[in-house]
């Protein structure tokens, strides 16, 4: 016995006979218990976790002496340790089924290259220049098994798949996740390309007319054996487990077909194939039949493929021609939707089609509807009726897209419905299930319409007379009565609804209906002066909730003594309001224009109140017009809005917007001159809007111009920094100490803080904009230190400081400038300045991958995305500080030396600091491209030298060797060679940030 073979028996004699848990594939190892533990019935660990332990430790990276990474190593443990892998599978029959569903996709393709390579396939060489009929058996099963899953895993790799809920985020397990999600697209990547191989290799393996054999337990160990102790059984034609030419072909045939119907969505021809393909899978399972060891294929599926075959690329047979799938695909190209609906009302009798594929009809239908095809919305209705008749009778609940056709019912509708309940049950022959279902449909589709005409027509219907008893229908009627008392239903079954006069009370809901939907000024009157005409008890304005109108107009035209004045000038004022709301300007001046006519008979308040709702009305349509074009008002409606600015007169109820909208207008058009030097003195003290605008146009009148605070700045301060001011009380507790309570609205100031900022979403001049969100930047930068400081234009007009920093909200203020910057996007994405703002808010949050994507926006809006210089205004040195610290921050220290070139003077320091890190995510080396500075590189060459890392090395001795780098070079060539490098790495940066 030899030294190492008796150590080992010793360790042996004095170990457990259970391995440890956490070492047991080294036990399995040494031990070479691997059959035994495999014939265990419940093993654990499972087989395919074997297999991924055995790849896992076959395939960790060694490390050598000098600490370096170093690719496996190809040593006797991590061979044996593939081997067994292999034995594994082989103990699965090579079952693919079971291996896909268990193994990801790097790990497969390990193993099946793995299996190649000991199958003796010659590395290198494609599968597809191989002569199958030559090779050894098990070679060719190996290529087979590796081919068969390349296209199975394409396929499978086509269909949706649904995410899994993230547990709470680790970073260790999302880097391994996301490693492995790579991986598995390089795979992908590669086997797609491969495709066309792989068809060609399987396609030339059903030409092969002999048995094939695939490797066993014994076959593996065999060929691990030592090359002098292998009797040539190996290489014989009958070693392994024999796979019969039939069940080769059939599940080849049955792979080919798959991948075929999934090409088939690009290339209608190639179903054919596919169908070619199924059809001989299902002549070769009847053949071997469908319980045979080693072709394992799922005949629903396959049944399904078939018959989507039949659909795609239907043969000359006529009898499959005639299937109601294939007829009914036939319809839908054509275009004979009548047809297909015939078609779905037999199978609502014959329950042959599925449900799912049903629906999908019905989806096709709505695409080709919402493609503009307004002819389709009937055919879908229809449809959709079939298809809830269906669910009806099998028990199943009414589908929404129904319940939303059917929204608004009409006399066609409800007729169709009810020949399709008609045509979709045989009484004679339907079980008592199916009549309670229908029946149970007809009565809560009566329950759920408010129109009695539809109501009867379902009533009166045979089939509902036939389904429902009488005590049934007199519930039904009581449960109406219930539900509105001004329904009379007569109890007798009634043969057509024509037949019976409407009632007063029937005459009263038809009319209310047509009021609330009609927008039409001369029918609303029309309606009112029948339904008074009808009762004088009720008040109309109250029919429907929606009617509502600003509280300061309810009392006055409440107020109105005539019941029909009243009713109607509350439902114009309504309805014109709601029409204003959702833009339709053109039924809202008319009811406006109505309501005012009405009104300047008898109440000059009202007239007024109507003028000034008009203006605004105005005002809307023109900002959501021609205004939105740049196109500049006309100077009636200017000197109209001026108008009622310089309003006197008394007891006139004012809505609070009306005023807003009008200084806003003001602003927006840059009438500062009006605003500064011709407001009325009384105005500045009653109107807050007002006074703010008069400060907001006079202090953007002096801009660009001072660099330090004016007066007219200096007073806009005052009046916001008291708008965002809290008031503080004191109280005394039980125990006698005193407390401070902060209110957060102050009634100091002239207006709230949230009607500021209400007002300043209103405007849209640029500079405006810029003004206002300046200030509340200065303010929010009042008690900021130095490094959260956000960065403004003109921010140097405004005071410095505040006497009393404990009375301003700043919680508020932060609020504010978020909103306000978020707002100002909105108007003008393309704002560099907001840009700046927006990046140095997410900065001084420590989001600091969000502020490098304002930061690069901000400088690529400015110079045509990086194609030009960004100018120097924009990328200061402190903006370039703040990328470096985001970068630093994010880990990016490639990106963090780049950066330091930016600066008016490179800050080496920083830089080489930042590429002394080797945890970096970046892309490092791939980076040195876009360094111009010789320094930096000198230093990369010796920090590279000095880690021994020679390919790096290179790179960057290949960057210093460009001769537009050469110090001698003029300054213009290198200023040229700089700004190249910085547009290229700012490009770069954007793609990646954005």
């Amino acid at each position: 016995m030899s030294a190492e073979a008796a150590d080992r028996e010793a360790a042996t004699s004095s170990r457990p006979c259970t391995p440890p848990q956490t070492c047991w594939f080294e036990f399995l190892l040494e031990e070479s218990l691997l059959e035994k533990h495999l014939r265990k019935p419940c093993p654990d660990p499972a087989p395919v976790q074997l297999i991924v332990q055995f790849l896992e430790q076959a395939s960790k990276p060694s490390i050598n002496e000098q600490n370096q990474v170093q690719p496996p190593a190809d040593n006797k443990r991590n061979r044996i340790l593939k081997l067994l892998a292999l034995k594994v599978a082989a103990h699965l029959k090579w079952d693919l089924d079971i291996l896909e569903k268990s193994l990801s996709v790097p790990v497969l393709n390990m193993l099946l290259n793995e299996l190649l390579c000991i199958s003796k396939v010659p590395p290198g060489t494609k599968h597809v220049d191989m002569d199958l009929s030559t090779l050894p058996p098990t070679t060719t099963m190996a290529i087979l098994l590796y081919n068969r899953w390349a296209i199975r895993t394409i396929v499978q790799s086509s269909f949706p798949i649904r995410q899994v809920k993230p547990g709470p985020p680790q970073l260790s397990v999302m880097n391994q996740m996301q490693q492995e999600k790579e991986l598995t697209d390089n795979i992908l990547k590669v086997l797609k390309e491969q495709a066309n191989d792989s068809i060609l290799v399987l396609e030339e393996a059903l030409k092969l007319n002999k048995d094939l054999y695939v490797h066993t337990m014994r076959t593996l160990d065999l060929l691990a054996m030592e090359p002098g102790m292998v009797n040539g059984e190996t290489e014989s034609l009958t070693a392994g487990l024999i796979i019969k030419t039939e069940e080769m072909q059939c599940q080849v045939c049955y792979d080919l077909g798959a991948v075929y119907f999934q090409q088939g969505s690009t290339n209608s021809a190639v179903y054919e194939n596919a169908r070619e393909k199924f059809f001989k899978t299902k002549e070769l399972i009847s053949k071997i039949g469908s319980l045979s060891l080693h072709c394992s294929i799922d005949e629903k599926r396959l049944a399904g493929y078939c018959q989507a075959c039949d659909v795609l690329a239907p043969s000359d047979n006529t009898s499959q021609q005639s299937t109601p799938y294939s007829q009914i695909h036939i319809c839908m190209r054509s275009g004979n939707f009548q047809e297909v609906i015939n078609i779905f009302l037999e199978d609502n009798l014959t329950l042959s089609l599925p449900v799912q594929f049903r629906q999908s009809v019905l989806r096709e239908l709505y695409q080709k509807a919402q493609q503009g095809n307004e002819a389709l919305d009937e055919i879908c209705f229809k449809v959709s009726a079939c298809n809830t008749v269906r669910d009806i009778l099998e028990g199943r609940t009414i589908s929404v897209q129904f319940n939303q056709l059917f929204l608004r019912p009409n006399k066609e509708k409800i007729d169709f419905l009810l020949e399709v309940c008609s045509k979709s049950i045989n009484l004679e022959q339907a079980s008592e299930s199916l009549k309670e279902n229908m029946a149970a449909f007809l009565k809560n589709l009566c329950l759920g319409l408010d129109d009695l005409q539809f109501v009867f027509m379902i009533s009166s219907h045979e089939l509902f007379i036939t389904l429902l008893k009488d005590d049934e229908q007199k519930l039904l009627i009581e449960e109406m009565r219930k539900r509105s008392p001004r329904i009379n239903l007569c109890t007798k079954p009634v043969t057509s609804f024509y037949d019976i006069p409407a009632s007063a009370s029937v005459n009263i809901g038809q009319l209310e209906h047509q009021l609330i939907l009609s927008v039409d000024p001369w029918r609303i009157r029309q309606i009112l002066i029948e339904l008074h005409g009808m009762t004088s008890e009720r008040q109309f304005w109250t029919v429907s909730s929606k009617w509502e109108i600003p509280g300061v107009y309810s009392s006055v035209i409440l107020g109105i003594k005539d019941g029909l004045t009243r009713d109607l000038v509350y439902i114009l004022m309504a309805k014109g309001l709601h029409c204003s709301i959702v833009k339709d300007f053109v039924h809202a001046k008319q009811l406006f224009a109505a309501c005012l006519e009405l009104v300047t008979e008898f109440s000059p308040k009202l007239r007024q109140v109507m003028l000034n709702e008009m203006l605004l009305l105005d005002i809307h349509t023109h900002e959501a017009g021609p205004g939105q074009s740049g196109e500049r008002p006309p100077s009636d409606l200017i000197s109209r809005v001026r108008g009622y600015l310089e309003m006197r007169l008394p007891d006139i109820p004012l809505r609070q917007v009306v005023a807003e909208e009008c200084v806003a207008f003001l602003l927006n058009w840059r009438e500062n001159e009006y605003l500064t030097l011709q407001v009325p003195a009384f105005l500045l003290q009653s109107n807050p809007y007002v006074k703010l605008g008069q400060l907001l146009a006079a202090t953007c009148k002096e801009l660009p111009g001072p660099k330090e605070s004016t007066q007219t700045a200096k007073d806009l301060w005052e009046v916001v920094v008291q708008i965002c001011s809290i008031s503080s009380q004191h109280k005394r507790s039980n125990d006698g100490r005193i407390s401070l309570i902060k209110q957060r609205e102050s009634t100091l100031g002239i207006m709230y803080r949230s009607e500021l900022l209400s007002f300043i979403k209103k405007l849209r001049e640029p500079l405006v904009l810029t003004t206002i969100l300046s200030l509340f930047v200065k303010l929010h930068n009042v008690r900021e230190n130095f490094v959260n400081e956000i960065t403004a234009e003109h921010i140097s007009i405004w005071p410095s400081s505040i006497p009393n920093l404990q009375s301003v909200d700043f919680e508020a203020v932060a609020v504010t400038v978020k909103e306000l910057v978020r707002y100002a996007l909105t108007i003008n994405s393309s704002n560099h300045s907001w840009l700046i703002i927006q990046a140095d808010i997410y900065f001084a949050t420590n989001q600091y991958s969000a502020a490098l994507h304002y930061y690069l926006q901000a400088g690529a809006v400015c110079s045509d995305f990086f194609n030009k210089a960004v100018p120097p205004d924009v990328y200061t040195d402190q903006v370039i500080k703040r990328m470096i610290k985001c970068c630093s921050s994010l880990n990016c220290h490639t990106q963090v030396a780049i950066l330091c070139q930016f600066l008016r003077e490179v800050d080496y320091k920083t830089a080489f600091k930042s590429l002394q890190e080797q945890n970096s995510y970046d892309a490092m080396d791939s980076y040195y491209d876009y360094i111009w500075d010789v320094t930096i590189l000198e230093y990369l060459t010796y920090l590279h030298h000095k880690r021994g890392e020679t390919d790096k090395r290179q790179i960057v001795i290949k960057a210093i060797g460009q001769t537009e780098l050469n110090m001698s070079n003029p300054e213009e060539v290198l200023q040229l060679a700089a700004q190249r490098r910085k547009k290229k790495f700012l490009q770069a940066m954007a793609k990646l940030y954005f």
